[in-house]
C-alpha cells in the first residue's frame, strides 16, 4: 500500500499540515517527464519514513490544484516542500535525487524530534546512561564519545548499498539510517514494514555507506536485536574511501582498514555496540564499507537494526562525486 496521500483540495492538505508534525510535498504535473522519473524515489522514501501523524508524504497536482500551487509559488516541476508544525522550512527543485536527498536528510531528525513527540515509544525515554532520544528526539543507541558527534545525517542515503539482504524478510537498507527507536520485533507483516534488515544466504552482509562531506571518523556504533532467526554480528571489517560497494570475494582479495572483533559484553543494554575506530586510518573519509563477515554463536543469519557514524564532518562536497583518498592517512 502506497504510503503517499494524493491531495484532492485546499481543505485537506490544510487539515494535514495542522495533524501532521512534518509534510513533504511533491508537486508535480502528470505532462512532466522528470516528474515520472523522479516518483518512484519518492514513493520508496515515503513507505520507508512516513508516520501516522507524524511525517507524511504527499503528492500535489499542480493542474488540479492551482490554488495550492498559486500559494506555494510553484513555478517549476516537480518541487518539493518540506513542512514542519505547518510551516515551510525547505524548498528542492527539479528531479534530481541527490539534491532531494539533502531534504531526506533533514527529514529523519524532524522524523526522529516527531517521534519523541508522539507517545509511540520510539524515542520518548530521554537521553541517559548508554542510549535514548537527544534534545532534538533523534533516538541514540549510546552516547557519543567526549568531543564527538553522531554525523549520520551526513550519509548520502540514496546511494547506499547493501549485499545479500533478505528482501523479504527485512526492510530497506535505508531503515539503517533513520532517527527512530528500533521496535526490536522479531518479524513483520511485510518487509515493508521492518525496520531492520537481515542477510539472506549466509550470515554475511556488505553495507556501501557513501558521504556528503569528507569525515573523520572516531567511532562505529551498531545496534542489533538477535532473534531466533539471526544473531548480532561478531567479525566485521571496515573499508575506507571505496567509490562503490564491494563485491565478498573483492573484499576477500583487499586489506581491510579495520577489523574488528565484537565481543558479547560489547553490546549495551540498548543493544549497541560502539566501536572505537583506529582514528588516525579515518581521517578523510568519503565513503565507508562494512562488511559483515560472521555472527555470533555460528549462526547462520545476522540481523542490523542501526547503523550510527560519530566523528566530525567537514566541509560538504559536490553531491554524488567520490574521489578516493590515498595513503596519506598513515597507519
Amino acid at each position: 500500500m502506497s504510503k503517499v496521500t494524493h491531495i484532492s483540495s485546499q481543505t485537506q492538505f490544510a487539515g494535514l499540515l495542522k495533524s501532521s508534525k512534518v509534510v513533504i510535498a511533491d508537486f508535480f504535473a502528470t505532462w512532466c517527464g522528470p516528474c515520472k522519473m523522479i516518483a518512484p524515489v519518492f514513493e520508496n522514501i515515503a513507505s520507508q519514513l512516513a508516520r501516522d501523524n507524524a511525517v507524511t508524504f504527499v503528492k500535489i497536482d499542480t493542474d488540479a490544484q492551482k490554488d495550492i500551487a498559486a500559494k506555494y509559488r510553484i513555478t517549476a516541476m516537480p518541487t518539493f516542500l518540506l513542512f514542519r508544525d505547518g510551516n515551510e522550512i525547505e524548498r528542492v527543485q527539479g528531479a534530481d535525487p541527490r539534491k532531494l536527498e539533502s531534504l531526506v536528510n533533514k527529514l529523519v531528525k524532524e522524523a526522529g524530534s516527531a517521534g519523541g513527540a508522539s507517545g509511540s515509544g520510539s524515542g520518548g525515554e530521554g537521553s541517559s546512561g548508554s542510549g535514548g532520544a537527544d534534545a532534538g528526539g533523534w533516538w541514540t543507541g549510546a552516547a557519543a564519545p567526549r568531543g564527538y558527534t553522531d554525523i549520520t545525517d551526513n550519509v548520502e542515503v540514496l546511494r547506499t548499498e547493501l549485499l545479500n539482504v533478505d528482501d523479504a524478510a527485512a526492510g530497506n537498507v535505508r531503515v539503517l539510517f533513520g532517527g527512530s527507536r528500533p521496535t526490536g520485533k522479531s518479524e513483520a507483516l511485510s518487509a515493508s514494514a521492518a525496520d531492520w534488515v537481515e542477510s539472506d544466504t549466509d550470515e554475511q552482509l556488505m553495507l556501501f555507506i557513501p558521504l556528503q562531506s569528507i569525515a573523520k571518523l572516531h567511532t562505529l556504533q551498531i545496534t542489533s536485536n538477535p532473534t531466533d532467526d539471526a544473531a548480532r554480528p561478531e567479525l566485521i571489517k571496515l573499508y575506507s574511501n571505496s567509490p562503490h560497494n564491494l563485491g565478498f570475494d573483492e573484499a576477500e582479495d583487499t586489506l581491510a582498514t579495520q577489523e574488528i572483533t565484537i565481543k558479547p559484553t560489547d553490546w549495551n543494554d540498548q543493544g549497541t555496540a560502539s566501536i572505537p575506530l583506529k582514528f588516525v586510518k579515518f581521517q578523510n573519509i568519503t565513503s565507508l564499507v562494512l562488511f559483515v563477515v560472521s555472527a555470533q554463536d555460528g549462526a547462520e543469519k545476522v540481523r542490523l537494526d542501526r547503523v550510527r557514524l560519530i566523528g566530525e564532518a567537514g566541509e560538504k562536497r559536490e553531491m554524488g562525486k567520490l574521489e578516493k583518498i590515498g595513503d596519506e592517512q598513515g597507519e
